[in-house]
């Protein structure tokens, strides 16, 4: 009882905040080489405690030594979860992606041109803005104000197009970026066989919480990524009720 009369209001908020801040980092390198690269530093640690407790200061000074240098290892590191999260708590919105009014148009245009695009096997690369704030991809490419249609889809990826080998960023129900350029994913955890617009899309997918659908030049095949997860071999049922759970019923969830 002594114990709980010394324990304050405020030290009660600060270990709520600290674990709120910890299951955040934890859920954002949940699954990415930052997972791998967190549990190095803790065996770091463990090796600290060991040399200390056993006396062998030649180990004990060369870790000492590299504790000296963790925080610019750590940011180096770490820089794309750290730009991931820094990306999510200072951009986001708090209006939902899609225009109430247009949100089941939008998402069957954006269907209807995947099936067309794949049936044509014609690729492509369609980024959906979420939370986070795509601008800076979309200066990379050719600024448009358009409202989302198959027509303006298909025209877009057509092989004549010179806007058809970047990706396009949806906002809302507009189309506000074609031709863009999207950071490629590095990780090993992929498959070799992912060409170029799934290392991009995955690149996208791991800084952002963008949605993003790629349609294979070579197969045809539509694969949806999102976070770290991707699915492969998409049909049109799947791909609506994927866009739909995003966009319409998580959005509802949260009115």
């Amino acid at each position: 009882m002594k114990i709980l009369e010394l324990v304050r209001w405020q030290d009660v908020i600060d270990i709520l905040l600290v674990t709120i801040i910890l299951y955040r980092v934890l859920l954002i390198i949940k699954g990415t080489k930052a997972a791998r690269m967190l549990m190095g530093i803790g065996l770091l640690f463990l090796i600290l405690l060991f040399s200390k407790f056993m006396g062998l200061y030649t180990i004990d000074w060369i870790v000492q030594s590299l504790w000296a240098q963790i925080v610019l290892a750590l940011i180096i590191l770490f820089q794309p979860e750290i730009r991931k999260a820094l990306a999510q708590m200072g951009e986001a919105r708090f209006l939902p992606s899609f225009a109430s009014a247009e949100e089941l148009r939008s998402i069957e245009e954006i269907v209807k041109a995947s099936i067309a695009l794949a049936n044509r096997q014609i690729g492509a690369l369609i980024v959906i803005e979420k939370e986070t704030d795509l601008k800076d991809f979309g200066e990379m490419g050719t600024q448009l104000d358009a409202r989302v249609s198959r027509e303006l889809l298909m025209s877009i990826f057509h092989p004549t197009s010179p806007m058809h080998d970047g990706a396009i960023i949806i906002r809302g129900n507009r189309i506000v970026a074609a031709g863009c350029f999207l950071p490629l994913s590095l990780s090993a955890h992929y498959s070799k066989a992912f060409g170029t617009r799934h290392r991009a899309a995955l690149g996208l997918t791991e800084e952002t919480d963008a949605v993003v659908i790629i349609v294979s030049e070579e197969t045809g095949s539509i694969t949806t990524a999102v976070g770290n997860k991707i699915e492969k071999n998409v049909d049109m049922g799947s791909l609506r009720d994927f866009l739909t759970d995003l966009f319409i019923t998580s959005d509802s969830k949260k009115k």
